[in-house]
């Protein structure tokens, strides 16, 4: 069996990492990286590749800074050209991004099978570009890997079915939960920052946020509330820099990082306080490790950590987010490992691809 992986972002790469491990057991499967470049930053891509030990990638595309269209557009072009010349039995792709989209597309053209893992997710908001990417990868994919029993319903509630008379999603659980708990014993402190013995880890980098002056505004005003009781670390994204220089908006007040490599971001979680982020995967790996979440938005897609009472959405006002923050004290909350699985999704994975292949 030859299997095409498409990758273009830090989560993907640390699923990818995981699903890699299982996959290196078997010879007679071979995976054939692709790397779209839409992380471009090498704090942000290669150290994952060299920390997680995932096989380089055979291609890398060097598609980034972009808009939409334009970015998935050339990857679909450049993606095609590399199934053409590989004759793939399967294109995997992961999550919601704009290369997961570009590596399914250029697959169902050529009549090559998708797996989609992540599959099923909704934050319902089709304002984000994400949302859209997670649908119409849900609806060409030939096998589904969703990680939660929501998003089984949500794929159901949308009538996807089941192509040529064999399952087409099936519940395996997440991936980034069997990751998190295997590279956490590699887990290592950044080195040359002045840390706090506490503090609050936050991360802001989505569009909704960033490209909004009057919400990045509030987000940061309510950071600098919380840096006069406790230290606040936050690495910078890119495009987040750089919309912070343009609107000259003040840091003075918080630790400011570079991008990290997962590792370090795993230490960091696991000695924080809490966590505040935009970020899907950070919601996912603040619970992993026990932390409370407070996210900066409006919905999530992972609605059963906001059911448990371990996340909460609260926004991007400063109000909102001082309320919830600083009542965290009062709360007694319950971190239930179970509802992403038994920490064998990448197992899981594997083994519908061979029966399917078979």
């Amino acid at each position: 069996m030859k299997i095409v992986t498409v990758l273009g972002a830090r989560p993907q790469f640390i699923k990818a990492g995981t699903v890699s491990r299982v996959i290196s057991s078997y010879s007679d499967i071979q995976e054939i990286i692709v790397h779209t470049g839409q992380h471009y930053d090498s704090n942000m891509s290669d150290v994952f590749f060299d920390e997680l030990k995932i096989p380089k990638p055979a291609y890398n595309l060097g598609i980034s800074s972009k808009s939409h269209g334009a970015m998935t557009g050339r990857m679909i072009e450049e993606i095609e050209s590399i199934l053409i010349k590989e004759k793939p039995d399967y294109v995997l792709v992961y999550g919601d991004t704009n290369s997961t989209l570009a590596g399914a597309l250029a697959a169902a053209k050529l009549q090559i099978k998708v797996a989609h893992v992540e599959a099923g997710l909704r934050s319902f908001n089709k304002k984000m570009p994400e949302e859209i990417n997670r649908i119409l990868t849900d609806n060409i994919s030939n096998l589904l890997f969703c990680p939660t029993e929501s998003a089984v319903l949500n794929l159901n509630n949308e009538g996807v079915k089941s192509w040529g008379g064999r399952p087409k999603h099936f519940l395996v659980g997440d991936v980034m939960q069997d990751g998190a708990f295997f590279y956490s014993q590699y887990a290592s402190k950044p080195i040359n920052y002045d840390l706090a013995d506490k503090y609050v880890l936050c991360t802001i980098h989505r569009a909704e946020n960033v490209d909004s002056e009057k919400k990045l505004i509030e987000i940061i005003s309510a950071l600098n509330a919380i840096s006069k009781k406790v230290q606040v670390i936050l690495p910078l994204h890119p495009r987040t820099k750089n919309k912070l220089i343009e609107l000259e908006i003040d840091l003075s007040n918080f630790l400011i990082m570079s991008p990290l490599g997962y590792l370090n971001m795993i230490w960091l979680i696991k000695n924080s306080l809490c966590v505040i982020t935009d970020s899907g995967g950070l919601q996912k790996e603040a619970f992993f490790f026990e932390k409370i979440c407070l996210t900066i938005r409006d919905e999530t897609e992972w609605v059963e950590l906001v059911e448990h009472g371990v996340n909460f959405l609260v926004g991007t006002s400063k109000k909102s987010v001082l309320e919830v923050f600083n009542n965290l004290q009062s709360l007694d909350v319950e971190f239930d490992q179970s509802i992403y699985g038994d920490g064998l999704s990448s197992c899981k994975i594997i083994s519908a691809l061979i029966e399917d292949y078979n």
